[in-house]
């Protein structure tokens, strides 16, 4: 029987009644497309609804920019949810003749998902797979991340074949339409060479799914042309020998320049060859629905090496000792590589000592066993111990050591756009030389970026294909610079192609980059092929024009997109997208690209005094789709290889937009905490009561309209909000320190003692009447504290303390630090200098705590505290239950997302901790505000939780209630679940 595992992860675009793309802006905008713009939009609105297509100035910009060095700005763009849908536009388009390009996830560089007609978008969608035979083959849908596609196959011991490294940010629609490979599968393990079955959509509509035996029947007899023409491609190129020769021996190194015509020699059937080329075809001649891959292994068992040779001659020949039969990867890095490296937090001392010439080479060895491992180590060491290094050869199966080496090799492209000059682009270009030339060949390019002024230039990749990256940072403001770009590609071209027979383009894709240099590589016979074969599967050239094949022989030097300054907060961006997935506006308003992309227009258009309606317009729009709808939870800086924190940004711009009136009220409010928590405490008692009175429907319904008619001022109802908070009771009266518990712990003078500050959340908000448990968080701390021993000190006065994020979230820096330094003050005092560690209940406060308190007192949040102190002094039982568990952002970012997994898994017999949901969207009080946001951030949620989980954990009040909203189940504080499965200890 084979085993067959499937599944959706389809995240269905919410639309959104908020939007402020309402329909009378769509007129508007409407108005200023050309015609046949609007035909199509009024065409494909018949059955799409209009908040899912753009042509507003804001998102069409935000939409249209990609990781590539590029600018074109689309004038429509569509998000596209299925076959149906696309087939559907892509008829439309050709009845009027409307260009059209497709975008996955738009981290490509060469400029192949850009357009200033129509982007079709398929991120957010189209997330369907299905695991087959044990793992050996998985079909996936475009809009599924390759990341996600490995996780899918992960306990098979299989992965997909392509490793690109972006693999985490990139889409299998991207990964196949660019035939990308990586630092681990070569030629041999790319989407060419394992792709097994594949679902087109083509230029008219027409759908071809090559593993049903009707659909390729019915598509041979509804296509005879196209068949024909692809059987007079093959007959042909067969036919010269001189020709397929060229074209297998151009293939046995990476290559990714033009089409692929070895589809046309290594297969006979026309399905074959039609499925074939569509690998790397960037959406040229037709939209990849669907893929089939057949997996490889992924060994258990690794070793990595960081080899330091005295120059590029000596590394180069040690390449060429090696094979990938031996080892799985060898990359190579020049000195100039190292050096953007060398001062990241723990990396090799070594590294600073080495001399201008050093060259390194990353070794990867894998195995099914120990002993194959350790035999495989043995044989590099042979092969390469003729061959002078500077340091001896050293490999290491320690994870967290290869992976420090590895981390050198993946942060040097961020690294280098990091450290530019403001304004500058990065250019990362991707060649590729026959191994036995490499070194030769490396000589030859520095030499050249030299020549050209780019001596900062770096050189590295993929030693163990001959595939070389080297990257540079022009500022393309003036025609001198431009035409110093174009004189280094001309060379560089000439270089490869003509003195080493090389790819221009070994994995990154033609593009708009590389089209007009096809013709160079590949001779006039073969690019002729390459023209019959886009006119044949692409008439009118409405798919994707441009790319690949393009007449225009300065197309690359055209277009080119500025980095304008904007501020401090975001200008390094490079707009890779690695920010975009964990996003959680990403599926309703924008993403972090997104938004650095629009401010810095916004910073461009306010600087220069250009397009002041269109700078109106952008800042109108801006304030809902790029303010209002940021939760500012700062994950996109875990994704970002630069770190940048666009919530911060966010942050800065609500700052600048405070008027005096906001400022005062925000003063008088931090002044008297007292009366706020107060205030929340009686206004949620009396929603509960009102709930209880009225009814759940009723109540829906009334909270609704008020939120509405009130534009957002009062907060949105939901079946979730908590109930009243309240404060600890501490009949202990006062000390110098603060309040001593009243718990059977505090009888012991020997006890352990902990300084406990309840979060004027936790203080304000209760249980909702629906939670499993109705104790307030305060007692349950206080219940697992007293269990294990502990005496709790309350800080004094804690109504009048808080840590002052809510009013850093908002831009009021100087009163969320005033409240910081008051709290840090009192916590000092309580905790008698230090002498006992400190212990918040909400991961939001305590890491606030952490950034803003300067004295350098232990703080924990509850969870860590928990793990590190409370777990080897309480019993545990493992409750026979299936639990949820939702990191928080603020804990992901205090890296606990292994201590919530081993504190749940202590505590219950199964632990789901979904893998599709990161931030959970209600950010402080905008799921009250724009309860829009977490609806589209937890979509994904319920689906994710399986049958018979009856309860979740968090360790963030506010977040469980969106948590529980969206999943139908109760979640609350992880310390409920470790209170409910603990015992004190036995007493000895």
């Amino acid at each position: 029987m084979t085993h067959r595992r499937s599944g959706t992860r389809q995240i269905l675009y919410p639309l959104n009644p908020k939007d402020p793309r309402n329909l009378s802006y769509k007129q508007e905008d409407l108005g200023s497309l050309p015609k046949a713009y609007q035909e199509f939009y009024r065409e494909i609105t018949r059955f799409i609804p209009y908040q899912r297509v753009f042509i507003d100035p804001l998102y069409t910009l935000g939409f249209g920019i990609d990781a590539s060095f590029y600018r074109l700005i689309p004038k429509v763009v569509v998000k596209v949810l299925n076959n149906d849908e696309m087939s559907a536009i892509l008829k439309i388009a050709q009845n009027l003749k409307t260009p059209v390009t497709f975008r996955c996830a738009g981290t490509s560089l060469s400029g192949q998902a850009l357009t200033d007609s129509v982007l079709l978008m398929v991120q957010g969608a189209w997330r369907h797979y299905d695991v087959l035979e044990e793992g050996k083959k998985i079909t996936l849908e475009p809009g599924i991340l390759g990341v996600e596609a490995n996780r899918y196959l992960r306990s098979y011991g299989r992965k997909i074949g392509p490793d690109p490294a972006s693999i985490d940010h990139c889409m299998i629609g991207g990964i196949a339409a660019n035939n990308a490979s990586g630092m681990c599968c070569g030629t041999a393990d790319n989407s060419y060479k394992t792709v097994e079955d594949m679902r087109i959509i083509f230029d008219d509509g027409t759908i071809l799914d090559t593993a049903d035996p009707n659909s390729r029947k019915a598509f041979l007899q509804s296509k005879p042309e196209l068949i024909l023409q692809i059987e007079s491609i093959r007959d042909e190129l067969k036919a010269d020998p001189e020709l397929t020769m060229m074209i297998e021996k151009k293939y046995k190194i990476k290559n990714t320049t033009g089409y692929s015509l070895n589809a046309f020699v290594d297969f006979e059937d026309p399905i074959e060859i039609i499925k074939h080329v569509m690998i790397g075809s960037e959406g040229t001649l037709g939209f990849i629905s669907q893929i089939t891959y057949k997996t490889v292994i992924e060994h258990e068992h690794k070793a990595s090496a960081l080899i330091i040779y005295p120059d590029m001659d000596h590394a180069c020949r040690a390449v060429m000792k090696l094979n990938r039969d031996l080892v799985s990867a060898a990359e190579m890095m020049d000195r100039a590589s190292l050096k953007t490296m060398e001062e990241e937090p723990g990396m090799p001392n070594y590294l600073r000592t080495l001399s201008e010439t050093a060259t390194a080479l990353l070794v990867e060895v894998r195995a099914e066993n120990r002993e194959v491992l350790e035999k495989r180590i043995g044989e590099v060491k042979e092969r390469l111990k003729v061959i002078t290094t500077v340091l001896p050869i050293d490999f290491t199966t320690i994870k967290s050591e290869y992976e420090t080496y590895w981390k050198i090799r993946k942060g040097i492209f961020p690294a280098v756009g990091g450290v530019r000059e403001q304004g500058t682009a990065v250019i990362i270009e991707d060649v590729a030389f026959p191994l036995e030339r490499l070194a030769e060949a490396t000589l030859d390019l520095r030499n050249i970026l030299n020549k050209f002024g780019y001596v900062d230039a770096i050189i590295y990749g993929h030693a163990l294909d001959g595939n070389w990256h080297f990257i540079f940072t022009p500022k393309f403001e003036t025609d001198e610079e431009i035409n110093r770009y174009a004189g280094l590609m001309n060379e560089v071209n000439e270089l490869v192609v003509k003195k080493y027979d090389g790819s221009l383009k070994a994995e990154h894709g033609t593009g708009r980059n590389m089209a007009p240099f096809v013709e160079l590589e590949w001779g006039s016979k073969a690019y002729q092929l390459m023209k019959r074969i886009k006119s044949a599967f692409d008439p009118q050239g409405l798919l994707n024009p441009g790319v690949v094949i393009n007449d225009n022989q300065n197309v690359y030097l055209e277009d080119l997109k500025m980095m304008p300054e904007s501020h401090e907060t975001i200008d390094r961006c490079t707009n890779c997208g690695f920010c975009q997935d964990i996003c959680p506006s990403k599926n309703i308003t924008t993403t972090p690209r997104m938004r650095i992309i629009l401010q810095r227009e916004i910073s461009f258009l306010k600087r220069t005094g250009k397009e002041p309606q269109r700078l109106m317009r952008l800042l109108k729009d801006y304030d809902y789709a790029g303010n209002a709808t940021c939760a500012t939870d700062g994950l996109c800086a875990k994704s970002c290889p630069l770190s940048i924190n666009t919530g911060d940004n966010s942050k800065y711009l609500r700052s600048q937009a405070i008027t005096p009136t906001a400022r005062f009220i925000a003063q008088r409010l931090s002044k008297n905490m007292n009366g706020v928590t107060t205030f929340m405490r009686f206004g949620l008692g009396a929603v509960d009561v009102a709930h209880s009175l009225l009814g759940t429907g009723l109540m829906d319904t009334l909270a609704t309209k008020a939120h509405t008619l009130t534009k957002n001022r009062i907060p949105n109802w939901n079946p979730w909000m908590p109930g009243r908070g309240s404060n600890p009771k501490m009949p202990a009266g006062n000390t110098a320190r603060g309040m001593k518990s009243s718990g059977t712990a505090s009888m012991n003078p020997d006890l352990l003692k902990v300084v406990y500050f309840p979060s004027c959340i936790s203080r304000s908000m209760g249980p909702a009447s629906k939670d499993r448990d109705q104790r307030p968080l305060h007692e349950v701390m206080s219940s697992l504290l007293d269990k294990a021993g502990y005496e709790i000190i309350y800080p004094p006065n804690m109504d009048n303390l808080c840590c002052g994020m809510p009013w850093e979230s908002k831009g009021f820096f100087d009163i969320a630090d005033e409240k910081s330094e008051e709290l840090e003050k009192v916590l000092l005092k309580a905790s008698e200098n230090g002498k006992y560690p400190i212990l918040c209940d909400t991961s939001p406060c305590l890491y606030r705590m952490k950034r803003a308190f300067k004295s350098g007192i232990e703080l924990h949040d509850s969870v860590e505290f928990t793990h590190d102190f409370l777990l080897n002094r309480l019993k545990l039982r493992k409750l026979p239950e299936t639990v949820a568990v939702h990191v928080t952002c603020s804990s992901v970012k205090m890296h606990l997302s292994d201590k919530f997994k081993a504190i749940a898994e202590a505590c219950a017999e199964k632990v789901v901790m979904p893998d599709d949901v990161h931030c959970c969207g209600f950010a402080g009080d905008k799921g009250f505000s724009y309860p829009e946001l977490n609806r589209s951030a937890l979509a994904g949620l319920k689906p994710s939780i399986p049958e018979g989980c009856t309860s979740g954990y968090s360790n963030s009040r506010t977040c469980e209630i969106g948590l529980s909203l969206h999943s139908g189940i109760s979640y609350q504080s992880l310390m409920y679940l470790v209170d409910r499965s603990s015992t004190p200890l036995p007493l000895h």
